[in-house]
C-alpha cells in the first residue's frame, strides 16, 4: 500500500529503484558548509501545524496451506511433551484455533499529508491510502481524527481526504511551481520512517523531469532529504507556499541519496479542485495517437528544428476528426502553448477543460494550419499516446519488389488471411525485412502494411519503389513511411534512402 514500488524508466532500472515514499529514514545531517538561508526556521514554524501524518489500516485475508499439508498454513507435528509444544499451542491459537485456519489480519502504514482548507481538507498521495479500510489524520500535537476519502487520481498519484476538526486549523496555500528556478531553496516536511513531523531543506535540482512513471510526468527534482514515509508531504518554497507534493525517490537502499521527486503544485492544484468538485478527474481528450518527431522524420517533413507531436492516428469518434486533424500532421501549438514533444501535448490536453474549444496549430506538408477543436472527455482505457507496434513472425516470402531493405508485395486476399489483416487496411504489405537494414533497426516487420510513402498513398510495390527512387534523385536523406499493423493502428517511420 505504501511500500516501495518501481517507477523509473528502463534507463535507470538496471542500477536504481524508484521508491514510493510510503513507509519511513535516518536523519542525515548536511555538511557544515552547506548552510541554507536564514529564514528556514521561521517558515517551518509557520507551516508545520498544517502538515499531518496519515495512518492507514487494511484487513488482509490470510491463506491457509490447508489439510495439514506442506503449505504455508500447515502446523508442525510435535511429539507429546516436547519443550516447544506450549509455544506452538499459543501460536496456533493466535492463528485461529484448530486445523491451522488463518484469521484475517490488519496491516498498518504511515505517510504524510497537508491541510489546504481549514474545514478539514487534506492532500496526500494515492499510494499512501490505496486499499485502506480506515484512514486517520494525526496532527502535529498528536490529536487523531478519522478521515474520509474525497477522491483519488491514480495517474498523478494524488488523493484528497476530509475530516471534522474540533479546533481551528492552519492551512497552507499553493504557490506557482512554474516560477521555480534551478538552485532555488525548498523545504520538505513529512513523516520519514514514522518519526513524525521532520523538516529537511535542499535545492531544486531539475524541473519538468520525466521518469516514465506515467502519462503526465512533470516532476520537480530536489536534493532535500526525502525518505520513505515522506509520501504525500508538502515541498515548500521560501514564502511558505506549497510548490510540490513529495512522491518518489531514487535509491538503491530505500533511504535518501539526494534525488527526490515532487508533483508540481500547478498539477496538484488542478487535480485537487476537480476531486473536491466532482470526486473524480475529468481530463480533456483530443482523440489522436501521437509519436515523437525524430530528426529523420523532421527532415522528411521539412520541419526545422525537430519539434512537436506527430499525429499517427485519429480516432473515428474523437474530437480531432471533425476538426480536420489528419495523420501526418505535426502539432506544434495547443491553446497558445508550444508543444515541443508528445508529453507536452498529453499534459496540456489533459489539463484543459472538457468541452472547451481551442486552437490547434499543426504543420501539414510544410505549411502551418490552425484547427479549432472542441475537447471531449478522456475515459479510462482510452489510448492517448504513442501508437503500439504489433510484431509478427516473418512468414513465407511472396516477394514482388525490393526497396529500403524490405520485400514488398501487393496486398492480396491470401496475404490478408495469412497475416490476419483487417479489410479496412490498404497499401503494400511487407513480407520480409533484411536484418541488417535500417528498416529492421526501426522495428518494421513482416505483416505490416505501408500505407503512404512521403505522404502519398501507395497501392502496389512498384509505387513504393518509384517514390523512393524519386526521393533519391531529389537528394533526400530519408523517406517517411506511414505504416499500419494488422489492426489498422498507424505509425510513422523514417528510413534512410542512402
Amino acid at each position: 500500500m505504501t511500500g516501495a514500488i518501481p517507477a523509473l524508466s528502463h534507463r535507470l532500472r538496471p542500477w536504481l529503484a524508484a521508491i514510493c515514499l510510503g513507509a519511513t529514514s535516518v536523519l542525515m545531517s548536511a555538511p557544515a558548509f552547506a548552510r541554507g538561508p536564514d529564514g528556514i526556521a521561521d517558515i517551518a514554524e509557520k507551516v508545520i501545524d498544517a502538515v499531518v501524518n496519515i495512518s492507514t489500516s487494511q484487513t488482509v485475508e490470510a491463506k491457509s496451506g490447508g489439510g495439514g499439508g506442506e503449505g504455508s498454513g500447515a502446523m508442525p507435528q510435535l511429539p507429546p511433551g516436547s519443550p516447544f509444544e506450549e509455544f506452538f499451542d499459543d501460536f496456533k491459537n493466535r492463528r485461529g484455533g484448530k486445523g491451522g485456519d488463518l484469521q484475517p489480519r490488519k496491516t498498518n502504514s504511515l505517510g504524510s499529508g497537508f491541510i489546504v482548507d481549514t474545514s478539514g481538507i487534506v492532500v496526500t498521495n494515492n499510494h499512501v491510502i490505496a486499499d485502506a479500510d480506515e484512514i486517520n489524520i494525526i496532527m502535529n500535537d498528536g490529536s487523531k481524527f478519522k478521515a474520509e476519502l474525497v477522491g483519488v487520481d491514480k495517474k498523478t498519484d494524488l488523493a484528497v481526504l476530509k475530516f471534522k476538526p474540533n479546533k481551528p486549523l492552519i492551512a497552507v496555500k499553493f504557490g506557482d511551481s512554474d516560477k521555480l528556478r534551478l538552485g532555488e531553496w525548498v523545504i520538505a516536511i513529512g513523516n520519514p520512517f514514522s518519526l513524525g513531523g521532520t523538516v529537511t531543506a535542499g535545492i531544486v535540482s531539475a524541473r519538468n523531469r520525466d521518469i516514465s512513471s506515467g502519462p503526465y510526468d512533470n516532476y520537480i527534482q530536489t536534493d532535500a532529504a526525502i525518505n520513505r514515509g515522506n509520501s504525500g508531504g508538502p515541498l515548500f518554497n521560501l514564502d511558505g507556499e506549497v510548490i510540490g507534493v513529495n512522491t518518489l525517490i531514487i535509491s538503491p537502499s530505500g533511504g535518501s541519496i539526494g534525488i527526490g521527486f515532487a508533483v508540481p503544485s500547478k498539477t496538484v492544484a488542478g487535480v485537487v479542485d476537480q476531486l473536491r468538485q466532482f470526486g473524480e478527474l475529468r481530463r480533456g481528450w483530443l482523440g489522436v495517437r501521437i509519436q515523437p518527431v525524430t530528426d529523420e522524420i523532421a527532415e522528411s517533413l521539412n520541419i526545422k528544428p525537430a519539434r512537436g507531436a506527430l499525429v499517427a492516428g485519429v480516432e473515428d469518434k474523437g474530437p480531432a476528426k471533425p476538426a480536420g486533424i489528419e495523420p501526418g500532421d505535426v502539432v506544434i501549438k495547443f491553446d497558445g502553448k508550444d508543444i515541443k514533444e508528445p508529453k507536452d501535448l498529453s499534459r496540456v490536453v489533459g489539463d484543459t477543460t472538457v468541452g472547451k474549444t481551442v486552437d490547434v496549430v499543426v504543420i501539414r506538408k510544410g505549411q502551418e494550419q490552425t484547427k479549432q477543436v472542441t475537447l471531449g472527455r478522456l475515459e479510462d482505457g482510452d489510448k492517448a499516446v504513442p501508437a503500439s507496434v504489433k510484431t509478427q513472425e516473418p512468414a513465407e516470402k511472396t516477394m514482388t519488389q525490393k526497396a529500403l531493405g524490405l520485400d514488398l508485395a501487393s496486398l492480396s486476399k491470401d496475404l490478408r488471411s495469412r497475416y490476419k489483416i483487417k479489410d479496412s487496411v490498404k497499401g503494400v504489405i511487407i513480407t520480409n525485412v533484411d536484418g541488417s537494414s535500417d528498416a529492421a533497426e526501426k522495428r518494421l516487420s513482416a505483416g505490416e502494411v505501408i500505407v503512404e510513402v512521403a505522404q502519398e498513398a501507395v497501392t502496389n510495390a512498384a509505387d513504393v519503389k518509384k517514390r523512393v527512387d524519386q526521393l533519391k534523385k531529389d537528394g533526400k536523406k530519408s523517406v517517411l513511411l506511414l505504416v499500419s499493423n494488422a489492426d489498422g493502428e498507424l505509425r510513422f517511420v523514417a528510413l534512410s534512402v542512402q
